[in-house]
């Protein structure tokens, strides 16, 4: 699934190509993409006729266009969700699902989404925190790159759990953005494994796992993503070739770039968890 940097690559190219435009046809080609816009297809197409798409914003995993209406186009890929500039005219992809087309005329905004997961929805905007984001996103905490983001008041609340570490970095209430494969990478870094519980932490160690996942995405970002396969591009079909740089995710029995050791790698819920067995060790059971 992309993570936080995939989705903020997304959004800059949104930003780039598609704000600022007035859409003048919604073409719904599978009702499923829209199946969380409870009023239906031909509402959600009908509503965006005439609006501007005036920002592209994005909390945690979630994207959304501000509209000059006053509400919000809130997207979520999903597992294998792409949106996509593309000149009118060019073959429709295998997986489309939705076609935006502009007053201008000019280049179409595609949602092709191959598993159909993701989806699009109309939302009324609500202020959380000082900052307005849509309604059915209320709950979904700021995320490690988001500028206000308080690292220290985080930091707490996860030590306020009594849960193991991964599984709290993958809350989207307490933090958001945080997916699988940066989590295994902020844990690496900061030397902590993964069934670490979180009510045996430090002030120190907590701040510095959150500094870290706030590090590898940066650092993820400006290498365009992490891209497995062909689903996870920007709006211009390209990937990310951060993959190139992960020092655990999906380095199964390679060397530890710290100390050599084999990466180990472990059942974790429904997904894997890559760590450094000497690096990162197993916390000892509690007597």
């Amino acid at each position: 699934m992309p993570e936080l940097p995939e989705v903020e690559v997304v959004r800059a190219g949104l930003e780039r190509h598609a704000c600022g435009r007035v859409i003048s046809a919604v073409d719904v080609l599978h009702p499923r993409a829209v199946r969380r816009h409870v009023p239906g297809a031909a509402d959600f197409a009908a509503r965006l006729v005439g609006v501007k798409l005036t920002a592209a914003r994005r909390r945690g995993k979630y994207l959304w266009f501000d509209l000059d209406d006053g509400a919000a186009l809130l997207a979520h890929l999903g597992m294998s969700g792409q949106l996509l500039v593309q000149p009118g005219g060019t073959a429709d992809e295998p997986h489309l699902r939705v076609r935006f087309r502009f007053a201008d005329g000019g280049p179409e905004l595609r949602f092709v989404d191959q598993r159909t997961f993701g989806g699009l929805s109309l939302s009324d905007l609500t202020e959380v925190g000082g900052t307005p984001v849509p309604e059915t996103i209320a709950h979904i905490a700021r995320d490690p790159m988001d500028p206000l983001f308080d690292r220290a008041t985080v930091s707490r609340s996860l030590r306020s759990r009594h849960t193991e570490l991964k599984r709290a970095l993958l809350d989207q209430t307490l933090v958001s953005g945080i997916g699988n494969i940066y989590a295994d990478e902020a844990l690496w870094r900061s030397k902590l494994h993964w069934a670490r519980p979180t009510d045996r932490l430090t002030a120190r160690q907590a701040e510095t796992v959150l500094a870290a996942a706030a590090e590898v995405m940066s650092e993820a970002l400006a290498a365009g993503g992490t891209s497995f396969d062909a689903l996870y591009v920007n709006v211009n079909g390209q990937s990310g070739y951060f993959e190139r740089s992960l020092a655990a995710y999906g380095r199964a029995d390679a060397p530890c770039g710290r100390c050599g050791t084999p990466i180990r790698r472990e059942a974790f819920t429904n997904r894997s968890s890559f760590f450094c067995p000497r690096c990162q060790p197993r916390p000892r059971q509690r007597r």
